[in-house]
Protein backbone atom coordinates (compact mmCIF):
# COMPACT_ATOMS: atom_id res chain seq x y z
CA UNK A 1 0.00 0.00 0.00
CA UNK A 2 1.53 3.03 -0.61
CA UNK A 3 0.32 5.16 3.06
CA UNK A 4 0.54 8.49 1.70
CA UNK A 5 -1.39 8.02 -1.12
CA UNK A 6 -4.12 6.15 0.63
CA UNK A 7 -4.11 8.28 3.73
CA UNK A 8 -5.19 11.35 1.63
CA UNK A 9 -8.04 9.60 0.14
CA UNK A 10 -9.06 8.92 3.81
CA UNK A 11 -8.36 12.08 4.83
CA UNK A 12 -10.56 13.62 2.33
CA UNK A 13 -13.36 10.94 2.73
CA UNK A 14 -13.03 10.96 7.30
CA UNK A 15 -13.05 14.86 6.84
CA UNK A 16 -11.31 14.94 10.64
CA UNK A 17 -10.78 11.76 12.78
CA UNK A 18 -12.31 13.12 15.72
CA UNK A 19 -15.77 14.64 17.05
CA UNK A 20 -17.75 15.89 19.65
CA UNK A 21 -20.25 13.41 21.38
CA UNK A 22 -22.79 14.16 23.91
CA UNK A 23 -22.52 11.94 27.21
CA UNK A 24 -26.36 13.43 28.19
CA UNK A 25 -29.44 13.43 26.51
CA UNK A 26 -31.46 16.43 25.93
CA UNK A 27 -34.26 15.32 24.43
CA UNK A 28 -36.73 16.35 27.54
CA UNK A 29 -37.64 19.38 29.40
CA UNK A 30 -36.40 17.58 31.93
CA UNK A 31 -33.30 16.79 31.08
CA UNK A 32 -32.27 20.13 29.38
CA UNK A 33 -33.48 21.61 32.45
CA UNK A 34 -30.70 19.51 34.04
CA UNK A 35 -27.99 19.96 31.79
CA UNK A 36 -28.43 23.37 30.19
CA UNK A 37 -30.45 26.59 32.27
CA UNK A 38 -31.68 26.93 34.54
CA UNK A 39 -30.17 23.64 36.87
CA UNK A 40 -26.88 24.33 35.27
CA UNK A 41 -26.63 27.34 37.29
CA UNK A 42 -25.76 25.56 40.71
CA UNK A 43 -22.42 24.14 39.31
CA UNK A 44 -21.72 26.98 38.01
CA UNK A 45 -21.72 28.23 41.18
CA UNK A 46 -20.04 25.56 43.05
CA UNK A 47 -17.23 25.79 40.71
CA UNK A 48 -17.16 29.81 41.55
CA UNK A 49 -16.76 29.21 45.21
CA UNK A 50 -14.32 26.50 44.62
CA UNK A 51 -12.43 26.41 41.46
CA UNK A 52 -11.37 23.04 42.16
CA UNK A 53 -15.16 21.27 41.49
CA UNK A 54 -14.32 22.26 37.83
CA UNK A 55 -12.20 18.50 37.63
CA UNK A 56 -15.49 17.02 39.76
CA UNK A 57 -18.68 18.56 37.81
CA UNK A 58 -16.88 19.13 34.49
CA UNK A 59 -15.06 17.04 31.88
CA UNK A 60 -12.17 19.00 32.48
CA UNK A 61 -10.27 15.89 34.79
CA UNK A 62 -10.31 14.16 31.67
CA UNK A 63 -9.29 16.90 28.92
CA UNK A 64 -6.71 17.51 27.35
CA UNK A 65 -5.20 19.89 24.17
CA UNK A 66 -2.82 18.87 21.83
CA UNK A 67 -0.96 22.34 20.98
CA UNK A 68 1.47 23.17 18.56
CA UNK A 69 2.93 26.12 16.48
CA UNK A 70 3.32 24.10 13.70
CA UNK A 71 7.62 24.69 13.48
CA UNK A 72 8.03 21.02 13.97
CA UNK A 73 5.77 18.53 12.33
CA UNK A 74 6.93 15.32 12.07
CA UNK A 75 9.89 15.43 9.27
CA UNK A 76 8.10 17.59 7.72
CA UNK A 77 9.45 20.99 9.54
CA UNK A 78 8.04 24.52 10.12
CA UNK A 79 4.74 24.06 7.96
CA UNK A 80 2.24 26.22 10.02
CA UNK A 81 -0.25 25.27 12.50
CA UNK A 82 -3.17 24.51 9.82
CA UNK A 83 -0.93 22.22 8.45
CA UNK A 84 -0.46 20.80 11.38
CA UNK A 85 -3.58 19.81 12.26
CA UNK A 86 -3.76 16.69 10.59
CA UNK A 87 -1.26 15.36 13.12
CA UNK A 88 -2.42 16.94 16.17
CA UNK A 89 -5.89 15.39 15.09
CA UNK A 90 -3.99 11.72 15.35
CA UNK A 91 -2.59 12.64 18.63
CA UNK A 92 -5.88 12.99 20.17
CA UNK A 93 -7.70 9.65 18.14
CA UNK A 94 -4.49 7.70 19.67
CA UNK A 95 -5.29 9.44 23.39
CA UNK A 96 -8.97 8.34 23.07
CA UNK A 97 -8.28 4.81 21.74
CA UNK A 98 -5.49 4.01 24.34
CA UNK A 99 -5.84 5.94 27.28
CA UNK A 100 -9.78 7.00 26.81
CA UNK A 101 -8.67 10.79 27.38
CA UNK A 102 -10.68 13.24 25.67
CA UNK A 103 -7.96 15.37 23.49
CA UNK A 104 -8.34 18.46 21.02
CA UNK A 105 -5.87 20.07 18.83
CA UNK A 106 -5.33 23.40 19.31
CA UNK A 107 -2.76 24.89 16.68
CA UNK A 108 -1.76 28.55 17.80
CA UNK A 109 -0.87 30.80 15.02
CA UNK A 110 2.15 32.48 16.74
CA UNK A 111 6.00 31.71 16.37
CA UNK A 112 6.61 33.93 19.72
CA UNK A 113 7.64 32.09 22.84
CA UNK A 114 5.69 34.34 24.81
CA UNK A 115 2.88 34.64 23.18
CA UNK A 116 2.19 30.56 23.29
CA UNK A 117 3.40 30.78 26.86
CA UNK A 118 0.32 33.24 27.35
CA UNK A 119 -2.33 31.59 25.53
CA UNK A 120 -1.59 28.46 27.00
CA UNK A 121 -1.53 29.73 30.71
CA UNK A 122 -4.99 31.70 29.59
CA UNK A 123 -6.77 28.37 28.58
CA UNK A 124 -5.24 26.13 31.29
CA UNK A 125 -8.48 26.53 33.67
CA UNK A 126 -10.15 24.19 30.71
CA UNK A 127 -7.94 21.42 30.99
CA UNK A 128 -6.42 18.57 33.26
CA UNK A 129 -3.18 18.88 31.93
CA UNK A 130 -1.14 20.53 28.52
CA UNK A 131 0.61 18.06 26.05
CA UNK A 132 2.83 20.33 23.66
CA UNK A 133 3.85 18.74 20.46
CA UNK A 134 5.74 19.61 17.03
CA UNK A 135 7.54 22.95 18.73
CA UNK A 136 10.81 23.76 17.21
CA UNK A 137 14.22 23.93 19.38
CA UNK A 138 14.87 25.72 21.21
CA UNK A 139 11.44 27.38 21.78
CA UNK A 140 9.76 24.13 23.17
CA UNK A 141 12.37 24.20 26.29
CA UNK A 142 11.48 27.71 27.24
CA UNK A 143 7.70 27.00 26.61
CA UNK A 144 7.78 24.01 28.59
CA UNK A 145 9.93 24.93 31.78
CA UNK A 146 7.75 28.08 32.23
CA UNK A 147 4.05 26.15 31.80
CA UNK A 148 5.68 23.89 34.46
CA UNK A 149 6.47 26.80 36.86
CA UNK A 150 3.53 28.82 36.35
CA UNK A 151 0.36 25.87 35.84
CA UNK A 152 -0.58 23.80 38.29
CA UNK A 153 -1.73 20.41 36.29
CA UNK A 154 0.76 18.38 34.25
CA UNK A 155 2.80 19.52 31.43
CA UNK A 156 4.24 17.36 28.86
CA UNK A 157 6.29 18.26 25.63
CA UNK A 158 5.99 14.65 24.20
CA UNK A 159 8.57 14.89 21.42
CA UNK A 160 11.25 15.40 24.23
CA UNK A 161 9.71 13.21 26.58
CA UNK A 162 7.98 10.75 24.95
CA UNK A 163 10.79 9.76 22.80
CA UNK A 164 12.72 9.68 25.61
CA UNK A 165 10.81 7.30 27.76
CA UNK A 166 9.97 5.08 24.93
CA UNK A 167 13.79 4.80 23.93
CA UNK A 168 14.78 3.99 27.51
CA UNK A 169 12.09 1.09 27.68
CA UNK A 170 13.99 -0.25 24.14
CA UNK A 171 17.18 0.29 25.54
CA UNK A 172 16.35 -1.69 28.65
CA UNK A 173 15.37 -4.44 27.14
CA UNK A 174 17.62 -4.70 24.42
CA UNK A 175 20.77 -4.63 27.08
CA UNK A 176 19.01 -8.08 28.33
CA UNK A 177 19.50 -9.44 25.03
CA UNK A 178 22.89 -8.10 24.83
CA UNK A 179 24.31 -8.93 28.17
CA UNK A 180 25.89 -5.67 28.41
CA UNK A 181 25.45 -3.46 31.78
CA UNK A 182 24.13 0.80 31.49
CA UNK A 183 27.03 2.22 33.15
CA UNK A 184 29.42 0.59 30.96
CA UNK A 185 27.71 1.18 27.67
CA UNK A 186 28.83 4.16 25.13
CA UNK A 187 25.82 5.55 23.36
CA UNK A 188 25.88 8.07 20.37
CA UNK A 189 22.68 10.41 19.88
CA UNK A 190 22.39 11.89 16.68
CA UNK A 191 20.28 15.02 16.47
CA UNK A 192 20.66 17.46 18.97
CA UNK A 193 17.11 18.74 19.09
CA UNK A 194 14.15 18.87 21.46
CA UNK A 195 14.12 14.64 21.49
CA UNK A 196 17.67 14.38 21.11
CA UNK A 197 18.72 16.53 24.35
CA UNK A 198 15.99 15.25 26.02
CA UNK A 199 16.74 11.60 25.41
CA UNK A 200 20.47 12.21 25.97
CA UNK A 201 19.34 14.40 29.60
CA UNK A 202 17.16 11.24 30.63
CA UNK A 203 19.70 8.44 30.07
CA UNK A 204 22.27 9.87 32.25
CA UNK A 205 19.29 10.10 34.76
CA UNK A 206 18.89 6.42 33.63
CA UNK A 207 22.38 5.41 34.83
CA UNK A 208 24.15 5.60 31.28
CA UNK A 209 27.61 7.01 31.81
CA UNK A 210 29.00 7.67 28.36
CA UNK A 211 27.26 9.51 25.81
CA UNK A 212 28.68 11.39 22.55
CA UNK A 213 25.96 13.82 21.24
CA UNK A 214 26.31 14.53 17.54
CA UNK A 215 24.47 16.77 15.36
CA UNK A 216 24.70 17.55 11.60
CA UNK A 217 27.86 19.66 11.82
CA UNK A 218 29.72 16.51 14.10
CA UNK A 219 30.46 15.87 17.63
CA UNK A 220 28.68 18.50 20.21
CA UNK A 221 31.26 20.73 22.11
CA UNK A 222 31.20 23.68 23.74
CA UNK A 223 30.89 26.27 21.34
CA UNK A 224 28.84 29.44 21.36
CA UNK A 225 27.06 28.79 18.04
CA UNK A 226 24.63 26.38 20.17
CA UNK A 227 21.85 26.86 21.71
CA UNK A 228 21.29 27.13 25.70
CA UNK A 229 19.79 23.42 25.45
CA UNK A 230 22.59 22.37 23.47
CA UNK A 231 25.58 24.43 25.34
CA UNK A 232 24.10 22.10 28.52
CA UNK A 233 24.15 19.07 26.58
CA UNK A 234 28.10 19.70 26.04
CA UNK A 235 28.86 19.71 29.22
CA UNK A 236 26.83 17.10 30.50
CA UNK A 237 28.29 14.45 27.46
CA UNK A 238 31.17 13.39 26.09
CA UNK A 239 33.54 12.55 29.24
CA UNK A 240 36.27 10.88 26.89
CA UNK A 241 36.66 13.92 25.06
CA UNK A 242 36.03 12.21 21.46
CA UNK A 243 36.38 14.96 18.68
CA UNK A 244 35.44 14.88 15.14
CA UNK A 245 32.49 13.75 13.00
CA UNK A 246 29.82 10.81 13.84
CA UNK A 247 32.26 8.48 12.04
CA UNK A 248 34.45 8.91 14.98
CA UNK A 249 31.72 8.92 17.26
CA UNK A 250 30.20 5.45 16.14
CA UNK A 251 33.48 3.85 16.92
CA UNK A 252 33.20 1.48 19.69
CA UNK A 253 29.91 2.46 20.63
CA UNK A 254 27.33 0.22 21.60
CA UNK A 255 24.68 1.99 20.86
CA UNK A 256 23.33 4.30 18.17
CA UNK A 257 20.20 6.74 18.74
CA UNK A 258 19.19 8.83 15.85
CA UNK A 259 16.47 11.32 15.84
CA UNK A 260 18.19 13.37 12.86
CA UNK A 261 17.64 12.93 9.10
CA UNK A 262 17.59 9.94 6.63
CA UNK A 263 20.63 8.06 5.54
CA UNK A 264 22.82 10.01 7.51
CA UNK A 265 24.72 6.39 8.57
CA UNK A 266 26.56 4.14 6.48
CA UNK A 267 27.29 0.77 6.82
CA UNK A 268 31.19 1.17 7.60
CA UNK A 269 29.63 3.19 10.73
CA UNK A 270 27.81 0.06 11.98
CA UNK A 271 30.35 -1.94 11.40
CA UNK A 272 32.96 0.35 13.35
CA UNK A 273 30.84 0.08 16.60
CA UNK A 274 31.29 -2.74 19.39
CA UNK A 275 29.62 -6.40 19.44
CA UNK A 276 26.27 -6.61 19.15
CA UNK A 277 25.41 -3.10 18.30
CA UNK A 278 22.06 -1.72 18.75
CA UNK A 279 20.64 0.67 16.69
CA UNK A 280 17.53 2.50 16.91
CA UNK A 281 17.40 5.34 13.90
CA UNK A 282 14.06 6.45 14.43
CA UNK A 283 14.14 9.49 11.80
CA UNK A 284 10.60 9.58 9.83
CA UNK A 285 9.41 8.98 7.49
CA UNK A 286 13.18 7.41 5.74
CA UNK A 287 15.36 6.19 9.15
CA UNK A 288 19.25 6.64 9.08
CA UNK A 289 19.73 3.66 7.87
CA UNK A 290 17.61 0.93 6.24
CA UNK A 291 16.74 -2.30 8.64
CA UNK A 292 18.51 -4.61 5.58
CA UNK A 293 21.66 -2.42 5.24
CA UNK A 294 22.28 -1.96 9.19
CA UNK A 295 21.96 -5.88 9.40
CA UNK A 296 23.86 -6.56 6.53
CA UNK A 297 26.62 -4.61 8.48
CA UNK A 298 26.21 -6.33 11.73
CA UNK A 299 23.31 -4.23 13.51
CA UNK A 300 22.51 -6.81 16.51
CA UNK A 301 18.95 -5.46 17.42
CA UNK A 302 17.61 -2.50 15.17
CA UNK A 303 14.61 -0.45 15.93
CA UNK A 304 12.72 2.47 13.70
CA UNK A 305 10.25 4.99 14.60
CA UNK A 306 8.10 2.98 11.35
CA UNK A 307 5.24 0.55 11.80
CA UNK A 308 6.51 -1.32 8.58
CA UNK A 309 10.15 -3.04 10.97
CA UNK A 310 10.02 -4.86 13.75
CA UNK A 311 10.69 -2.71 17.02
CA UNK A 312 9.25 0.29 16.42
CA UNK A 313 10.27 2.88 18.67
CA UNK A 314 7.30 5.62 19.04
CA UNK A 315 5.87 7.98 21.26
CA UNK A 316 2.16 6.22 21.30
CA UNK A 317 3.39 3.90 23.76
CA UNK A 318 3.68 6.83 26.04
CA UNK A 319 1.51 9.76 26.35
CA UNK A 320 -1.88 7.72 25.93
CA UNK A 321 -1.39 5.68 28.78
CA UNK A 322 1.10 8.47 30.96
CA UNK A 323 -1.73 10.78 30.85
CA UNK A 324 -4.63 8.34 32.09
CA UNK A 325 -1.91 7.60 35.06
CA UNK A 326 -1.59 11.02 36.02
CA UNK A 327 -4.84 12.28 35.32
CA UNK A 328 -6.24 9.91 37.47
CA UNK A 329 -4.81 10.90 40.41
CA UNK A 330 -4.83 14.58 39.54
CA UNK A 331 -1.23 14.97 39.20
CA UNK A 332 -0.16 18.54 39.71
CA UNK A 333 3.13 17.61 37.38
CA UNK A 334 4.63 15.16 35.70
CA UNK A 335 7.58 13.82 37.15
CA UNK A 336 10.95 12.23 35.89
CA UNK A 337 9.75 9.35 38.33
CA UNK A 338 6.28 9.09 36.90
CA UNK A 339 8.12 9.03 33.29
CA UNK A 340 10.73 6.66 34.22
CA UNK A 341 7.97 4.39 35.67
CA UNK A 342 6.32 4.40 32.04
CA UNK A 343 9.42 3.08 30.57
CA UNK A 344 9.63 0.67 32.86
CA UNK A 345 5.99 -0.04 32.59
CA UNK A 346 6.61 -0.48 29.13
CA UNK A 347 9.38 -2.54 29.18
CA UNK A 348 7.78 -4.94 30.78
CA UNK A 349 4.88 -6.17 28.77
CA UNK A 350 7.96 -7.99 26.98
CA UNK A 351 8.87 -11.17 29.04
CA UNK A 352 12.07 -12.34 29.36
CA UNK A 353 10.30 -15.18 27.18
CA UNK A 354 9.30 -13.27 24.92
CA UNK A 355 12.07 -10.78 24.77
CA UNK A 356 13.91 -11.09 21.25
CA UNK A 357 15.84 -9.53 18.66
CA UNK A 358 12.53 -8.65 16.82
CA UNK A 359 10.93 -7.67 20.08
CA UNK A 360 11.81 -5.44 22.32
CA UNK A 361 8.76 -3.37 22.95
CA UNK A 362 4.91 -4.03 23.12
CA UNK A 363 3.19 -3.11 20.58
CA UNK A 364 1.20 0.14 19.86
CA UNK A 365 -1.73 -0.86 19.55
CA UNK A 366 -1.19 -3.16 22.85
CA UNK A 367 -3.83 -1.92 25.56
CA UNK A 368 -1.61 -3.78 28.01
CA UNK A 369 0.52 -1.61 27.66
CA UNK A 370 -0.99 1.97 27.81
CA UNK A 371 -2.83 -0.15 30.99
CA UNK A 372 0.44 -0.47 32.59
CA UNK A 373 1.82 2.55 31.80
CA UNK A 374 -1.06 4.07 33.12
CA UNK A 375 -0.80 2.19 36.49
CA UNK A 376 2.52 2.61 36.57
CA UNK A 377 2.61 6.80 36.28
CA UNK A 378 -0.47 6.96 38.97
CA UNK A 379 1.44 5.40 41.28
CA UNK A 380 4.77 6.79 40.86
CA UNK A 381 2.49 10.34 41.12
CA UNK A 382 1.55 8.90 44.68
CA UNK A 383 4.82 8.10 45.74
CA UNK A 384 6.35 11.15 44.93
CA UNK A 385 3.92 13.23 46.06
CA UNK A 386 2.48 15.18 43.43
CA UNK A 387 -0.91 13.30 43.40
CA UNK A 388 -4.37 15.08 44.56
CA UNK A 389 -6.01 11.69 44.47
CA UNK A 390 -4.50 9.06 46.75
CA UNK A 391 -6.96 6.38 46.98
Amino acid sequence: MNYREESLKKHAEWKGKIEIVSRVEVDSREKLSLAYTPGVAEPCLAIQRDPEKSFTLTRRWNTVPVITDGTAILGLGDIGPEAGMPVMEGKCALFKAYGDVDAYPLCIRSKDTEEIIRTIELLAGSFGGINLEDISAPRCFEIETRLKQDLDIPVFHDDQHGTAIVVTAALINSLKLVGKDKQNIKVVINGAGAAGVSIAKFLLRFGVRDIVACDKAGIIADSDDFNSAQSELACLTNPRGVRGKLSDAMVGADVFIGVSAANCVSADMVRSMAEKPILFTCANPVPEISVPEAKKAGAYIHGTGSSENPNQINNVLVFPGLFRGALDVRAKTINFEMMMAAAYGIASCVSDEELSVDYILPYAYDKRAHSRVAQAVAQAAIDTHVARITK
